[in-house]
């Protein structure tokens, strides 16, 4: 694999999510590097994401002949080799050339499918066109300033249907555009603010800003026509309305009505919600407060995670995305009560240490992590896994 090039014979390469996480920061400049790794205001809400798995510990049993061996599920009728899929994040050309085109290959060489996102930097058609599986989409539902309340909407709808793609993810959490303090400090405003100090940091990464010349793949081409980020966002604001405070339930019905296929809400954190998304059809809900980049103050995904699973478990999907650094993060989610996990951050640090071949080497850690863990624990089966398996970990178990 490709991504071992960085085990050099005296050295030894990446073995973590964070070791790509600390290859990745010395890749690309300030401004893309907040983009990926900063959330909004104070951050509390990316920090309590990571915290809350360190409150709880495994239940381990041993001499059970378990070894974990088959990690495969189903999500919305397509089967993947891990309970992992890769998250949608917008403009990944920012961090490296190949975008989501490459995300997605990556995902598909290791048994999984990638969500790509309506602001990708390539659009739905160009995925499509280079991968060989039908993977998922995500839709920002924004609103055309010259058309109808939908009709841009159904238009990227009926796009991602005929370009083959099996599964719809709505997010529904960005009703504004969160605080991002650092993103803004460090030039990523909306639009970026190009300065020379700026320009000059993106030349000191120079094969980073080689790529970045030579293929300018940062805006959203989705809906407009690509062209340098500045131009891009500034003629989106003048055309969409990006956000739209104003979406109600009433809405996502719209959506559901002309999405022939599985339909999952993004970004839910109470169980009432939960509950509403699938009552109107939703064949699952991601528990998500968008990697902390929304509401800083948010609760934890992992904290909303039992309530909702609790609620709709029986009769629909339930994944979880924010704050998953390791196969352990994994395999507490699905204890919880999540069907598989989304990872957003992780594949982007592959993708910027070393392109595809890092997000597929990411996906293969968590892989080797899952099934490690399984077999320490004593389980041989996603299956088994359920809240019997965890303890509160400022529990003391007594010695019978």
């Amino acid at each position: 694999m490709a991504a071992f090039k960085y085990q050099l014979s005296n050295r030894i390469g990446p073995l973590t999510v964070e070791d790509y996480r600390k290859l990745a920061r010395r890749a690309v400049p300030d401004m893309a590097w907040a983009y990926l790794d900063y959330g909004a205001e104070d951050m509390q809400t990316m920090e309590a994401n990571r915290s809350a798995f360190a409150r709880y510990s495994f239940k381990r049993k041993v001499l059970t002949g378990n070894e974990a061996r088959d990690l495969s599920v189903t999500i919305g009728g397509e089967d993947v080799s891990l309970p992992v899929i890769l998250a949608p994040t917008g403009t990944v050309g920012l961090q490296h050339w190949e975008g989501e085109r490459g995300v997605a290959q990556a995902a598909e060489r290791a048994g999984t499918l990638s969500v790509v996102s309506t602001v990708g930097s390539y659009s739905f058609e160009e995925v499509a066109e280079g991968t060989a599986r039908d993977h998922y989409f995500q839709l920002y539902p924004w609103r055309d300033l010259n058309s109808g309340r939908h009709d841009l909407t159904l238009s990227l709808i009926a796009r991602a249907q005929a370009a083959g793609y099996k599964a719809m993810f709505v997010t529904v959490d960005v009703p504004v555009i969160g605080n991002r303090q650092t993103e803004r400090q460090r030039g990523m405003g909306n639009p970026p603010i190009i300065t020379p100090a700026r320009v000059l940091n993106g030349a000191m990464k120079p094969k980073w800003w080689i790529k970045f010349l030579q293929h300018q793949r940062i805006s959203s081409p989705n809906v407009i026509d690509r062209r340098g980020a500045a131009a891009a966002i500034a003629a989106l604001r003048k055309t969409y309305t990006m956000m739209r405070p104003e979406l109600t339930w009433d809405d996502f019905s719209v959506m559901r009505e002309h999405w022939d296929g599985p339909l999952y809400i993004k970004g839910v954190l109470h169980a009432d919600d939960a509950a509403k998304a699938v009552d109107l059809g939703a064949t699952g809900v991601v528990v998500s407060n968008h990697g902390g980049r929304q509401l800083d103050g948010d609760v934890a995904g992992l904290d909303a995670l039992p309530a909702i699973a609790a609620r709709i478990g029986d009769r629909a999907e339930v994944l979880l995305d924010g704050g998953i650094r390791r196969g352990s993060d994994v395999v507490k989610a699905l204890c919880l009560g999540a069907d598989a996990v989304m990872i957003g951050r992780p594949y982007l640090y592959g993708m910027a240490a070393a392109g595809p071949a890092g997000v597929e080497h990411i996906i293969e850690i968590f892989r080797q992590e899952i099934a490690r863990t399984m077999t320490l624990m004593g389980v041989g089966s996603l299956k088994e896994l359920d809240t019997s398996w965890l303890l509160p970990s400022n529990t003391v178990v007594p010695i019978d």
